[in-house]
């Protein structure tokens, strides 16, 4: 299948630091759009295209968008960018390399949903990441992308960046949370949901990178383009972080439900070191591990499911037969030991 990449597309095109030259690539007209539809419709274009969050638990992003935009008084819109899980960087490429239309997601999130305030949370070992969007945003400021009566709407919008400290747990919504609100990062009992009671105990959209730079696309081509890519069920681009013994390892933006083996072959330049495939850990360190009798699997939310896997984040990594087996269970075990908050009780004594 011929697909042109579309979340990726500035990528190596543009200068990162250059709003002039985001703008010149289609930067902000989906923001324009989204002016011009107004947040009701804005919202139900984000419900029709049936976008399952990008960052693990692909949960549906219209009902979010649209509990949010229902509730009344004051309203966070929050970019998780704590992206811990082992070999993930999808967010920290687009975040690298097109850091504005992250900013301009969180702003179009904040116009549909009513939020008058912002904050990318971006993890603590991301330093470029942090530097570009800082810059980003005091550009986007001077340019009048964010602050008072956005594009003529009306909307007042605010952006403040936060940075993590290393913690794992804080890419857990309510723990990340906890942390912006200057508190240790601990998991939060839920009910109630961010939804309802997020950040500072106000109604909260999060949403992590991925997820918000989507919706960019499905607001200028419409449900209707998005829905036409990848199955029914998990439609949409999606990107994949292709990391361990393949060739050309790095990020891939493919439609979702790409099988193992396209994956691997056709974007991974096949498997390096012995040359033959033992298994690939799809999902991350919590991730499951697929054998050679699985790779014509496709990588999406339903099809993964139906084996009792998960995509995940879209992390896959690869291993070779050379590799021991045993010593990769051991690093995953030494990370969770390490990186258990202690809070729950299966997991402090598990690990």
């Amino acid at each position: 299948m011929n697909y042109e990449p579309v979340l990726t597309a500035r990528i190596g095109v543009v200068d990162p630091a250059c709003l002039h030259d985001y703008e010149a690539h289609g930067g902000f007209q989906a923001l324009a759009r989204a002016v011009e539809l107004g947040p009701d419709r804005t919202v139900a274009q984000v419900e029709a295209a049936k976008l399952l969050g990008r960052g693990g638990a692909a949960f549906p992003a219209g009902i979010k968008w649209r509990a949010v935009h229902n509730a009344e008084g004051p309203k966070f819109v929050v970019a998780n960018a704590d992206e811990s899980e082992p070999g993930t960087f999808k967010d920290r490429i687009l975040m690298e390399k097109d850091p504005y239309a992250l900013i301009e997601a969180v702003i179009l999130a904040g116009y549909a949903t009513g939020a008058g305030k912002g904050f990318i949370y971006v993890r603590g070992e991301y330093p470029r990441a942090y530097q570009r969007l800082r810059q980003a945003v005091a550009r986007c400021y001077e340019a009048g992308y964010l602050g008072k009566d956005i594009l003529g709407s009306g909307h007042e919008f605010h952006l403040e960046l936060r940075r993590g400290a290393g913690a794992y747990i804080c890419g857990e919504e309510p723990a990340l949370f906890e942390s912006i609100e200057g508190k240790r990062g601990y998991p939060r009992l839920k009910p109630p949901f961010p939804t309802e009671a997020g950040l500072f105990g106000r109604p909260t959209l999060i949403n992590n990178v991925e997820s918000l730079v989507s919706v960019l696309p499905i607001v200028l081509r419409g449900p209707d383009w998005f829905n036409s890519i990848g199955p029914a069920n998990s439609p949409g681009p999606k990107l994949y972080s292709l990391s361990g013994r393949v060739r050309k390892p790095g990020l891939v933006e493919a439609p979702m439900g790409v099988t193992l083996r396209e994956l691997i072959e056709a974007h991974g330049g096949g498997v390096s070191g012995s040359g033959e495939f033992q298994a690939a850990l799809v999902g991350g360190a919590a991730g499951v591990f697929l054998g050679p009798d699985q790779l014509d699997t496709p990588l999406d939310f339903h099809s993964l499911a139906k084996m009792g896997a998960a995509l995940g984040s879209g992390a896959v990594i690869v291993f070779d037969t050379s590799v021991d087996m045993m010593q990769v269970l051991e690093r995953i075990a030494a990370f969770f030991a390490h990186e258990s908050c202690g809070k729950c009780y299966p997991c402090q004594l598990g690990t």
